[in-house]
């Protein structure tokens, strides 16, 4: 089931995702503020998007023993991540609450973009799917029994969770330049900064929109909602591995990584 969810076009709402990861406080100061150069967006893009994307491919497709050993390498990363006395909220890289929220987010994408693209899933599909994303979470610090036991327990998690979402100056200015994808060199953030920031405020659920300041008409809705059914019927035709691509590419370098002994982050 998990092999069902990962459709790579996904990707077009990967800055509304991280809008919404980093909606809690905690984790927006903690990214904005992380020293850690090779997981910055905005020194090194390419490398930090491989490792993200990386990241949900070992969770949501590898084995076990692939988890663990993102874990390692992840962890490594995130030691070097927590609040000093000069940040505005505590946080720690390793609060597994703070990676709860994270992994809700990850798995709200995918199945948002599920059902954007691939139709409508059963009550009982959809509790399948959700109980097989756990490793979003639990590839990390999440305990198990963190993770709601079903569809319904996630949804109330998300509703009371959404209240602590609070976005301030400083992180909307850093979310900003990822809505419009300033991250990436200057000729690419021309072609494509129009193009990101409407994919991106589309995505966003409106508590979100309103956090960043970002306005959204009906008639955006309209062409957000065309874009998507013709990209639904393509991929609806895409055989499975190329809907899965990049994340499969990403899973296939990570073993490469793990058999030749080099760096996964």
């Amino acid at each position: 089931m998990r092999r069902d969810v990962v459709v790579g076009a996904g990707l077009l709402a990967a800055a509304a995702n991280i809008i919404m990861q980093l909606g809690r406080p905690g984790v927006g100061h903690g990214v904005v503020e992380s020293t850690v150069d090779d997981g910055n967006v905005y020194e090194r893009p390419f490398k930090r998007g491989r490792t993200t994307l990386t990241y949900l491919a070992v969770a949501m497709l590898g084995t076990d023993e692939e988890r663990k050993a993102y874990r390692r390498a992840v962890n490594k990363q995130h030691m070097q991540v927590r609040s000093d006395e000069s940040s505005p909220v505590e946080y720690n890289a390793f609060d597994p609450e703070l990676q709860l929220w994270v992994a809700a987010c990850l798995y709200k994408g995918f199945e948002d973009i599920y059902l954007a693209y691939l139709g409508e899933l059963s009550a009982d599909e959809l509790d399948e799917i959700y109980r097989s994303a756990a490793p979003l979470g639990t590839t990390l610090q999440v305990r198990e029994d963190m993770w709601p036991e079903s569809r319904a327990a996630f949804e109330e998690y998300w509703q009371r969770n959404l209240a602590k979402i609070h976005i301030d100056d400083t992180v909307r200015e850093y979310l900003h330049g990822i809505a419009t994808a300033s991250f990436l060199p200057k000729p690419l953030h021309l072609l494509l900064r129009r193009f990101n920031l409407f994919v991106t405020t589309g995505f966003l659920p409106q508590v979100f929109r309103e956090q960043m300041r970002l306005t959204w008409t009906a008639r955006q809705q309209r062409r957000f909602d065309a874009m998507n059914r013709v990209l639904g019927r393509v991929i609806r035709a895409s055989p499975l591995p190329l809907r899965a691509f990049p994340y499969n590419a990403c899973l296939w370098d990570v073993r490469r990584r793990l058999r030749t002994g080099k760096p996964l982050v």
